[in-house]
Order: structure tokens, then sequence, then C-alpha cells
């Protein structure tokens, strides 16, 4: 159920929500939910719907970026950009157009080798990005350095943290762990991913398949005698939307 202001909403009368779209998708799933989803503004409703679609055209697009799989200190970035930490993340070079560097990640992508992880918060800056404007993304996000969750930005800071959730919603952040993994091939402990549509998962180094498909991949990767097959762990790392709507609002 969807409240605005104590309102309850139904999906038809929310405008411009394309049809067969991530965002109908989602709203759909959230009237439909017996859970109240209290927003302050139908704007609000709007951005989050918003988000979660460019999340998923985000992370569909990183697939197709060129940008290839590498643990940490095999990590490769382009210096036009980005400054390689000795940790093996990318710090934003001084000067830099925080939004130009984030495109030049999806538009020369073969200059670009990382792991999962980090791929994800990729994901979500794309996504802030596109639904922002560069002006807007430049202010909010002057300084971005990408190294999975340890360089977060604050307002960023809930896609590192796994919490659960009542409901499952396109853009959320999966992850699918495996608990038997061979200690010889530690990056097939889990993948992260971007739930597409509670069918399809975009995970980095894996691409585009279902859940059987990436517990297939991680399975494979498991010590000999493994009794314990990888999963799809009941949990999310969401991004705060009303702080990131507020944050949009404020100048």
């Amino acid at each position: 159920m969807i409240f605005i202001k104590d309102t309850k909403i139904e999906p038809e009368s929310v405008p411009d929500i394309p049809q067969g779209s991530v965002e109908q998708a989602s709203l759909a799933q959230l009237a439909a939910s017996n859970i109240k989803f209290d927003y302050a503004s139908q704007e609000q409703l709007l951005f989050e719907l918003n988000v979660r679609g460019q999340t998923v055209t985000a992370a569909k697009d990183l697939d197709r970026s060129g940008m290839a799989f590498a643990i940490f200190r095999k990590s490769r970035c382009n210096p036009d950009f980005w400054n390689r930490t000795n940790e093996g993340g990318f710090r934003l070079k001084k000067g830099a157009s925080p939004g130009e560097a984030i495109t030049d990640i999806y538009e020369h992508g073969r200059k670009y080798a990382t792991e999962c992880a980090t791929a994800m918060v990729i994901v979500y800056y794309r996504a802030l990005l596109v639904v922002w404007g560069p002006e807007t993304f430049n202010r909010i996000f002057p300084k971005i350095e990408l190294m999975n969750w340890h360089h977060l930005d604050r307002l960023l800071r809930e896609i590192g943290l796994m919490r659960k959730f009542p409901l499952y919603l396109p853009g959320d952040r999966l992850y699918f762990a495996n608990p038997d993994v061979d200690p010889m091939t530690p990056q097939w402990q889990g993948e992260n991913v971007i739930d597409l549509n509670g069918k399809l998962y975009y995970g980095h180094g894996v691409g585009i398949n279902d859940a059987d498909t990436i517990i297939r991949a991680l399975n494979k990767n498991r010590i000999e005698n493994a009794d314990e097959s990888a999963y799809l762990m009941d949990a999310a790392g969401r991004p705060d939307y009303n702080k990131l709507f507020r944050a949009s609002q404020s100048r």
C-alpha cells in the first residue's frame, strides 16, 4: 500500500509512468503489498521510482561497457579521470568533473577493471547522474572514491549495509553468498548483484542471469566435498531514497 500524507494512492493515479517500465513494475509491487509505504509527496515517490528505473538501465549498460572483472591488486582505470590508489580503488582526480568521470567508465569501459562490489557503486552513481543531471550530481558528489563499501559517500552508505526488507524491488542491491567457497578462489565467496526484475540479476563478472545460473557458477568454486550450496540472501543494500531526494532539493 502506498500512502502520501496519510492518503492511500492507487497506481493509476500516479502520472508519467511508462507502460511496461521498471517504474511501473515497482509501483505495482508497492501498491499490491500489505506493507504500508509512506511518502511525504508524490515527487518523492516519483524520485524513488525514477532512480530504480535508472539503476536497472545503468546495470545493463555497465554489462555492455566492456569493463573487466579484476581483484583489487589487478584493477585499472582511465588516468585521465582517476588516480588508482594503493588499495586498488579509483579516486577522482583533482579538477576532474565527477559526472564526466562516471560517464567515462560507461563510454570507455575497456580501460577499467574492478570487482563486483565496486561495480554496484558505479551503477548507483550512474543512475543518480542521469536522474539529477551533471550540475546537481557534481554539486552533491564533488569527491568520489570507488572501492567496494570502504569509501562510500555518506549519502550512499546504505547500499553497503545488508538489511532484511519485507519487499524487494528492481534496483535493489542483493547478494548471493557462497559459504563453502574454495579458499584458493576467494573472489567467488559471493556475488553482488542488481535486481533487474525479480527474475534476472546483473553481477559484474557473471553478467545478466537468473538466480539458478549465478548459484551454479558459485557452486563450481567450492571446497572439495562441499555440502552447502550458494544461495540468495534474504537482505538488500538499498539506497536511502528519502535522503537522496532531500539532498537534491537543497541548495
